[in-house]
């Protein structure tokens, strides 16, 4: 096997090992007691979320995104530990993105990101985590206003974690939004939709 052959392999690899974010759950959902999200919806929307906090503030758009994006990326490894699991267990998070990006061409840039998020030195950080927040936070709204009222507790102490203004600005709108004004404001049509009826 050529030395491209095996460049190759290893992506084709990062690929099928990105995929297993569809199986694996957010572990907290079971001590929240309603809602079941995958790893792959939460990184998804933590993604849109930090694309458009650092539109809004007019910060580096593609660290941010790429950031977002590779957040949780040892997760395919390690899975997904709430605060409970991770009072008795120890992840080495670092040892699992050494070993997912190892046989990367572009392992190095992935690594870069994952260390300037962990770093939360740079403004870019700060809103790649406070999009993180705040994909949990909507996860937690939502079951709020499905009437979890545990998940009251939840957003007391989720909402502390912010630390730019944009995001804290975006918490007032989030609080006082239900999940499903989005398309129930839409217009009166999805009472008749296009049949006769």
């Amino acid at each position: 096997m050529s030395n491209n052959d095996k460049e190759l392999a290893g992506i084709v690899n990062f690929f099928f090992e990105t995929g297993i974010f569809e199986k694996i759950p957010r572990s907290g959902d079971a001590f929240l007691g309603s809602e079941q999200q995958l790893l792959s919806s939460h990184i998804f929307r933590t993604t849109v979320i930090g694309f458009s906090l650092a539109n809004i503030t007019g910060a580096d758009i593609s660290k941010v995104t790429f950031m977002c994006l590779f957040h949780d990326i040892e997760e395919s490894r390690t899975g997904d530990l709430n605060y409970l699991h991770q009072k008795y267990v120890n992840s080495d998070d670092r040892k699992a993105l050494e070993d997912i990006t190892g046989s990367l061409p572009f392992g190095e840039s992935i690594k870069s990101f994952i260390d300037e998020y962990e770093a939360q030195e740079s403004f870019e950080a700060k809103l790649a985590k406070d999009a993180d927040t705040l994909e949990l936070i909507l996860h937690i709204k939502e079951s709020l206003d499905k009437g979890n009222k545990q998940a009251a507790n939840w957003l007391k102490f989720a909402e502390k974690r912010l630390k730019t203004i944009a995001a804290k600005d975006i918490l007032k709108n989030i609080k006082s939004t239900k999940y499903y004004h989005w398309w129930y404001n839409l217009s009166n049509e999805w009472q008749k939709g296009n049949k006769n009826w």
